[in-house]
Formats: C-alpha cells, structure tokens, sequence
C-alpha cells in the first residue's frame, strides 16, 4: 500500500511541477469603447463587418453571455483592472471620478510577477487617477508616439498597431508580456454620413425595436458601423504582427467592448443590449477552436483568469471568478453552469439636483432579467434642462427629443420603480411584466436573490448607506452650472459664478 501511495505522490508531484514549468502566456487585451455586442458576424449580424473578430471566435472561444457590470467607461475598466464589481469599488463606481490606489490592478500585479505591461489608446478613463497618487495608468504605461491617416473625422488618428509594435520591440523578450489596446471607436462623434460615403447601404442597416426606424436613426447606425469596423481591421494588423515575431500561437488574445453602442436607451443604462458584450478569446496553445460558450461571465473574471495563467496567486480583493477551466475545456455550452449575473449603476454623467446618480440594481438569467430603480422620481437619463447627459449627443437623440411619443419614454421618461423582462421572449426589454399578477412571485425570487448576493459583496446600496454614492468626488465635465442657470431662469436671479472644479479634466469618456 504504501508503494502505491509513494507513485501516486510521485505522479502528482511531476503533474506539479509540469504545471509551473509550463510557459506563460502573453496576454493581448483588445478593447473597443463603446461597441454592442450584437454587431459582429460571429454573433449574426451582417451589416457590420467583423472579419478579424470572428476569425478570434472561429480559431478560439466565442462568449454568448458575457457582461459588465456597469455600463459606461471608466466603471467598466475598473471593474476590468480590479476583478471587481463596479458596487465594490467606492469612488471607482462613479464615471468621469478618480481611481483609489488601495485597489489592486492586474498589469501592476502581473509586472511584479515578471511581465512586461504596457498600454497603447484608452485604458482606464475618463477620470483622474493621479489625484490620489497613482502616477500612470491604471491599465499600464502608455505607447502612444505614432499616428495614422483615418477614413473618417470621427476616428482617432492613434496607430494601434504600431503603437504595439513599438512595445514589442522594447520589451524584455525573456519575459511574456500583457498589452492593453483601447480603440477609442466607436465613441462618438461620428463625422455625418461617413457610413454611407464609405460604402454603406441605408436599407441593410437593422434598428432595433427601441429606436425609430427612419433615414436619421439608419444614417447614425451606419456611422457607427464603419467605426467598428475600422477598430477591427487594427484587429488584423495586431494579429498578422504576432503572427510575424512568431508570437502568436504564444499569445492569449481578448476582444470586448466596455459596454453597448453610444445611442438613447443603451449605453449608461440597465438594459440587455447596454451591459451585454462582444467577448471572444485566442490562444493558440492552450485553446481549443470552435468553441462556443454559454456561461455567464463578468469582465470581473479577467483580472484573476490572467493572474491563474501567470501562475500568481488570485489577489484577496477580487471578487470575480477565473475562466481557466472554461478556456482549457473542450466542452462548448454551459461549461461550468454559470446562469446568474448582476449588474448595476451608480452616478453617471452629471445633470441632476444635488449632482444626484441614478442607483440601478438588476439580475439577469438566462429566461427573465429583473432590475431595481432605486429612485424613480428622478431622471434616468439627467433632467431635461440639462440636455439628458447620461446619453451621448447625436443625431439620433436629438430625433427622439425632439419628436417625444414612445422612443423618447423608452429612453428618457421616468421608469417605474421594478422592472421585469421575459429576456428569452423580449431582448430587447419592450413589455414590463413587473405589475403583471403571473410573475409576482418570478420577480420576488429575483429580486431576493439579487439582494442575498448584494449584502455578500458588501453593496453600500444593499446594506443601507447608499447615499455614500453621490459624496464621490467627480472630476469630469461638470454639468453642476447649466442646472445652476436653469434654476436661476425659473427664479429669474441673475446666473450664479460657475462651480470650480476639482481636480483635472478627465480624458473623453
């Protein structure tokens, strides 16, 4: 017997010390700013072209059910760098606020560890992180030198590709590296018909059932498209550099988004098509290709599923989970039967009495999606007066604004208190099933389940001191004076000075 146990610890101490003499992959992070997930060919569209993304699904993974749980910028990419969600990070929860150096950051983790990090567009962002102390990047040092002639004047000049290959050259080539890529595409503003100048046709472009089907909306979408698809073709590029210093069967690559396209009802607010993301992943060595996977996953589970792949132990802060197990699987589906998600928002954009947020819980399942608007009296989107600045400018709000009727009480009318959608049925969250008696007990399921995990992540806004959200120091464009002056046109006073700001401008959202 105690033969056999000797060659099983054997066996299992060369299982060991295979493992940790495995190479380490280099890690390429490839974020767009602000693409929905439902505009890629892997997912089935066919009016915006995605060739290098769906090359990423074909020859690795593509993710179904993947989310942020906030969507907007700065939250996202925090919720990215720390492997937590956005409730748990404090000043970090808000947009356009600053970066607490008490949270630990993945590429300053896995520096330690022996990486070269580095960073080439958005990282973390808008927000100041040097307001308390970090002196760069939270997503890394930035390579940013070289520039390049753009097809449209919506497009940042930025040479992501050769930005990355200016890091590769200077890196340590006896340590693997981790890359961060922020495309700035497709934020907006998009130089007006620039989709159809470059090609596209107004009658493929599909609008989803919460915006106007008209000429103004389809022109708006079709901007947007060559937008994605300009950050896709540096997708291209990335890969054919890798391909050509040999590294790209080495290298683990991730393409996302950090939340939905920038139009009314979507990006900022609590609906599918705004926290739901394009996710696929490569790695030629440790992947196997053509798996499609259903699980629910987080941009929380990113920072420990890279620190596991470097062999560095996951960081006590960190709430998310590690997708090894689902990389390194052959299995497509649910994997590991992951079927629940949270998401959630605090203070956005600034446009309300007080500098008040919109505080929005939800759950999500693979049948029903529950949410809870914490404050219905107030606006969802910011007050009118303010120009509704939780929703970026375009041509296709200033249609819904100006034309009111049902889009503009989608997007920017007060919304009930709870919300319940039959996600299977209705993805596009058109018919509130919450006052509906049927699903009474559905939504109370929901809703308790959602408030157990909130209090065990130690959620402010779940354990009773949620105001604590709106005290955050905000540093971005601040909207505080056109409130001021609205107040003061009803009150007929003379305007008030403007508010000062503090800290710096943060960089475009």
């Amino acid at each position: 017997m105690k033969f056999y146990l000797a060659i099983f610890a054997a066996l299992v101490f060369a299982a060991g010390m295979r493992a940790a003499e495995a190479p380490r992959p280099n890690i390429l992070f490839i974020i767009f700013d602000d693409w929905g997930w439902q505009h890629a060919g892997a997912y089935g569209c066919d009016w915006v072209k995605t060739p290098n993304f769906d090359r990423v699904a074909k020859e690795g993974v593509l993710f179904k059910n993947a989310f942020t749980s906030n969507p907007k910028c700065s939250p996202c990419r925090a919720t990215i760098l720390t492997g937590r969600n956005s409730w748990q990070l404090e000043e970090a929860s808000c947009h356009g606020g600053i970066f607490p150096p008490k949270f630990a950051v993945y590429p300053d983790l896995l520096e330690k560890g022996g990486y070269n990090v580095g960073l080439t567009g958005k990282g973390w962002g808008p927000g100041d992180f040097k307001l308390e102390g970090r002196t760069r990047n939270p997503a890394g040092p930035s390579f940013d030198e070289f520039k390049q002639e753009v097809p449209a004047k919506g497009i940042t000049t930025t040479d992501y590709p050769l930005n990355f290959e200016a890091f590769l050259k200077q890196r340590d080539q006896a340590k693997p590296f981790c890359f961060w890529m922020g495309f700035k595409e497709p934020h907006r503003s998009y130089e007006l018909d620039s989709g159809v100048r470059l090609g596209k046709k107004l009658a493929d472009v599909k609008v989803p059932g919460y915006l106007p089907d008209n000429a103004t909306v389809r022109g708006d979408l079709a901007d947007y498209a060559i937008e994605v698809e300009w950050g896709d073709k540096q997708i291209g590029q990335a890969l054919d550099m890798l391909k050509k210093s040999g590294l790209l069967e080495d290298t683990l690559i991730i393409v996302t988004s950090d939340h939905g396209m920038p139009f009314p009802r979507v990006k900022g607010q609590i609906y599918e098509d705004g926290y739901h993301l394009p996710l696929a992943m490569r790695w030629g060595k440790g992947i196997k290709a053509g798996r499609v996977v259903e699980d629910f996953v987080n941009v929380r589970d990113l920072a420990p599923t890279y620190l596991e792949l470097a062999g560095l132990p996951k960081h006590e802060q960190m709430s998310g989970s590690s997708l090894v197990n689902i990389l390194r699987s052959e299995k497509s589906g649910f994997v590991e039967d992951r079927k629940i998600m949270l998401a959630g928002k605090e203070r956005h954009d600034l446009g309300r009495p007080n500098d008040w947020g919109y505080p929005v819980r939800a759950i999500r399942t693979p049948e029903f999606f529950y949410s809870h608007n914490y404050h219905p009296e107030r606006w969802p989107a910011c007050d009118p007066e303010t120009g509704y600045g939780n929703v970026d400018d375009g041509p296709t709000k200033s249609w819904i604004v100006e034309n009111k009727g049902f889009f503009y009480d989608l997007a920017f009318n007060y919304r009930p208190e709870e919300e319940l959608y039959n996600i299977a049925q209705d993805p596009e969250c058109l018919k509130n099933l919450a006052k509906e008696p049927q699903f009474a007990a559905k939504k109370q399921e929901l809703r308790g389940k959602m408030e157990s995990i909130l209090k065990e992540e130690k959620d402010p806004r779940a354990l009773g001191n949620g105001a604590i959200f709106d005290t955050y120091q905000y540093v971005g464009n601040h909207s505080k004076k056109g409130y001021a002056e609205w107040e003061a046109r009803q009150r007929g006073t003379p305007l008030p000075d403007a508010p000062k700001k503090k800290g710096k401008k943060g960089a475009d959202d």
